[in-house]
């Protein structure tokens, strides 16, 4: 049971235009990207400043601390690319530093068994080596127009403003408040008196949080290059603060790490193209999903309850494969931390980018000098030796995250979502309305949606209808539930489109700062 309206809706418009767009889970980033479209930006230089725009604004989503994937794809070669930046296990991790305590499964996002002080979720220890400055690096070299530092210009202004306190921004700090006063760091940067801040009640007034830690340790990337975290001064700062907190990560787990830009996964769907993540993502188990819906699934009737029982079966058989033999474990939905942007410029040019600290707040641990709120890619590791996802140093992360670009007929479209496990459900939701139905991206948003992946329950909307979920209860065991931002039950996508030179954007609805935005 719950306590919400019966008859609430909310609906969001999609943008369409002749420029560029760029869709995000906050605004104010997705407007600092459109203005690097207008000037003349390519997409990429758009998701470049994008991306350390909402690692301000968001901190507990993503920021240079954490890591991620971008799908690109280039209009005038007409080819795709993914920029690989995900987290790895520091060369110089102690298996010796995580023993089990034998008390039975961690309480995180995983339910892994527990490890003493939970030191894999939380703390020091549990930060993995970053990736999102040397992703950014990457794409940049090889595909931007503008110089860097002139991408994290407004970066550095968003921190130097401070964090804005709202509704959203106190809902999001009062769900890690518990953890975050473990931690000197943390709890300066994002409690007042050990407890989450307060919105001003008057339109005359509004609360901050200062981010002139996190400014200064910009401006010297914007200055001294994306490489500096990983070779130069700040590399040894951030290695300096994490050891002296008692972490393992050092100046040689920086100093190796390269991002990679490789071949996409390809995925043919009912005459579409996806260009999807390989490997330790979601890419496969995507790819699993649309060759069920293929073999099993006609699209007939709309998106009917015979559609949405497709869903779900295809999207509960392709988990159960990958959780036995990629790794990845059902488990407790605690606040998933990550980000999703889409990129379109006006000669065509795309970017799908997803970025995460993993969990809320990552590690809790804000770096008290520096100002960087690091990862916890520790927890996707399993403590138990001798499994397909074992903890172990030097060792890539298994992730959730799902940037696509999709080619289908005269249309071409970038989609992900954050939103942790919950992520897959979305994105193959929303392709196949575009694909099966032929969506314009402000229907295949209003759409309701499923998620199928904890284990044998189906979640559906509440807005679906009394037909479908009447189906759906009679084949699975199945609960309603409202499309909310918190606690979100059906992840959070953005989506960009081209069509001949028309470009829309559409984000998720129930996202109060969510918004597309042309430039």
């Amino acid at each position: 049971m719950h306590n919400f309206s019966a008859s609430l809706r909310i609906t969001k418009s999609a943008i369409r235009t002749e420029q560029g767009v760029v869709a995000a889970q906050h605004r104010r980033a997705a407007e600092e990207g459109a203005k690097v479209l207008a000037g003349g930006g390519d997409a990429v230089d758009a998701a470049i400043a994008t991306s350390f725009a909402l690692g301000v604004l968001e901190p507990w989503m993503s920021g240079i601390g954490g890591g991620g994937a971008m799908v690109l794809y280039r209009a005038k070669e007409r080819r795709t690319s993914v920029v690989d930046f995900g987290m790895r296990s520091p060369e110089s991790l102690d298996l010796a530093d995580f023993p089990l305590s034998g008390a039975g499964r961690a309480s995180d996002l995983f339910p892994w068994a527990q490890v003493v002080g939970d030191r894999n979720v939380h703390g020091p220890l549990a930060i993995a080596v970053p990736g999102v400055v040397d992703g950014m690096r990457i794409a940049h070299e090889r595909h931007a127009r503008m110089p860097w530092r002139d991408l994290l210009v407004p970066a550095i202004r968003l921190a130097d403003e401070g964090l804005l306190v709202d509704g959203v921004t106190s809902q999001h700090i009062a769900s890690a408040a518990p953890d975050l006063r473990r931690y000197a760091g943390a709890s300066e940067a994002y409690l007042t008196d050990g407890l989450p801040p307060v919105p001003a009640w008057s339109a005359r007034t509004e609360v901050r949080l200062p981010q002139q830690k996190l400014a200064a340790t910009l401006r010297q990337l914007a200055e001294a290059g994306p490489r500096d975290l990983y070779e130069g001064g700040l590399a040894r700062a951030v290695a300096g603060e994490i050891g002296a907190l008692g972490g393992r990560l050092s100046v040689a787990d920086l100093a190796a790490y390269r991002a990679r830009e490789i071949e996409p996964l390809i995925i043919e769907y009912r005459g579409a193209r996806v260009s999807a993540t390989p490997e330790l993502t979601a890419g496969p188990t995507l790819a699993h999903v649309l060759r069920l819906l293929s073999e099993r699934w006609v699209p007939r009737g709309g998106a009917d309850a015979e559609a949405y029982a497709a869903y779900a079966g295809a999207l509960q058989e392709a988990y159960r494969v990958r959780l036995s033999r990629m790794g990845d474990q059902d488990g407790a939905r605690a606040p998933a931390c990550t980000t999703h942007f889409s990129v379109v410029d006006r000669e065509g040019n795309i970017a799908s980018v997803t970025q995460t600290l993993l969990s809320i707040f990552g590690s809790r641990v804000s770096l008290p000098d520096t100002g960087v709120l690091m990862n916890n890619g520790i927890m996707w590791f399993d403590p138990e030796q001798g499994n397909p996802n074992s903890l172990a140093p030097g060792k890539r992360c298994l992730t959730n995250y799902c940037p696509i670009v999709v080619e289908h007929g005269s249309r071409r479209f970038a989609l992900g979502a954050s939103g942790g496990r919950r992520i897959l459900p979305a994105v193959a939701q929303i392709l196949s309305f575009v694909v099966d139905f032929g969506d314009a991206l402000d229907t295949a948003f209003q759409r309701p949606r499923i998620d199928a992946s904890e284990d044998v329950l189906v979640i559906g909307d509440e807005a679906l209808p009394a037909a479908v979920q009447a189906s759906l209860a009679a084949r699975f065991e199945y609960i309603a539930q409202h499309r909310l931002t918190t606690p979100m039950k059906f992840a959070c996508p953005t989506a960009v489109m081209r069509a001949g030179t028309v470009n829309s954007g559409a984000t998720e609805l129930g996202v109060p700062w969510a918004d597309a935005v042309a430039g």
